[in-house]
C-alpha cells in the first residue's frame, strides 16, 4: 500500500514536469539501466566461465577466448546505449 501511494505521487510530480525534463529524466534512467544490464550480464558471463572452467581445466583457453568475446559484445552494445542515450539529454 505504501508503495502504491509514492508511486502514485511519483507520478502526479512527472506529470508536472515540463516534456524537456520528462526527456531528459527517460534518458538518464536509460543509461543507468544500460549500465546495469552490462555489470549484470558481464556478471553471469565470468561466473559461468569460472564453473566450466572448475568442471574442465584442459579448456581453459577456449572458456577464455570466448568469454572475452561475448564480454566485448555485451560492452558494445551497452555503450552504444549510453551514447544514444547521451544524445538525448
Amino acid at each position: 500500500m505504501v508503495l502504491l501511494t509514492v508511486l502514485l505521487q511519483t507520478a502526479g510530480t512527472l506529470l508536472q514536469v515540463s516534456a524537456d525534463g520528462l526527456g531528459s529524466l527517460g534518458a538518464a534512467i536509460g543509461i543507468g539501466l544500460a549500465a546495469i544490464g552490462a555489470g549484470y550480464g558481464i556478471g553471469k558471463i565470468g561466473a559461468s566461465a569460472m564453473e566450466g572452467i572448475s568442471r574442465q581445466p584442459e579448456s581453459t583457453s577456449d572458456i577464455r577466448m570466448n568469454m572475452i568475446i561475448a564480454a566485448a559484445l555485451i560492452e558494445g552494445v551497452a555503450l552504444f546505449a549510453v551514447v544514444v542515450c547521451g544524445f538525448i539529454l
